[in-house]
């Protein structure tokens, strides 16, 4: 179903200047600054509506959390969200993924979530996968030395890819699942999209992998 687009979205995100950072490039290597506390950050491309980055913050208060979303329409119902529970350690980005490496400095972030990002399944969109080797390059400068980036889709084939891409620019696998919702785990947080795939009991694909920065890892 086509997304409705909210009329003058990306200036009703003014009204939420508490969650919402305009101009983020500004807080290049000082992103801690705008959090009570100077913990690791999180970062999760293409949020959505919120849900899980929201809860994210929620359960765990010892970590700073962005969320990032290309939609200005998204990002402003995520921004409602927000608003409503108002997490003291969340911020939300309206921009796409191509800009991270003037957002944030190198070795920035702690944690990467990739959530049922587009897997443009044509080959001459190759370039747009979030798990393309100019977002793997990016990843790499941005993440900690102990950085680790989370997976999940329901594209079996999008799912393969990123297998190969993975190994093949230096992350070493931490976890792997075919199934991850009958994998026995307990601290599911799930998104919008995944809650209806759970509901169709469609399999979820995932894969938790680590900055590799040594051979003797």
């Amino acid at each position: 179903m086509r997304l409705r687009q909210i009329k003058d979205a990306d200036l009703k995100l003014r009204d939420y200047p508490q969650f919402v950072v305009f101009n983020p490039e500004k807080h290049q290597g000082r992103w801690s600054s705008l959090f009570p506390a100077p913990n690791p950050l999180h970062l999760e491309i293409g949020m959505g509506k919120g849900k899980f980055i929201i809860e994210q913050a929620m359960r765990h208060n010892d970590v700073n959390f962005i969320g990032c979303e290309l939609s200005a329409t998204i990002t402003l119902k995520a921004a409602r969200k927000v608003a409503a529970v108002n997490p003291p350690n969340l911020k939300l980005i309206n921009c796409p993924a191509q800009d991270l490496e003037k957002i944030f400095a190198a070795g920035e972030i702690t944690k990467i979530y990739l959530n049922f990002s587009d897997p443009w399944p044509k080959n001459r969109h190759e370039k747009r996968r979030l798990t393309s080797d100019y977002f793997l390059n990016a990843y790499w400068l941005l993440l900690a030395s102990d950085g680790e980036i989370e997976f999940k889709t329901d594209n079996p084939e999008f799912y393969a890819y990123s297998l190969v891409q993975f190994n093949n620019h230096r992350f070493r696998f931490l976890e792997a699942s075919l199934d991850l919702h009958n994998s026995g785990r307990e601290d599911l947080i799930m998104t919008e999209y995944e809650e209806r795939f759970a509901q169709n009991n469609q399999k979820i694909y995932y894969l938790k992998v680590k900055k590799w920065t040594s051979e003797r890892e």
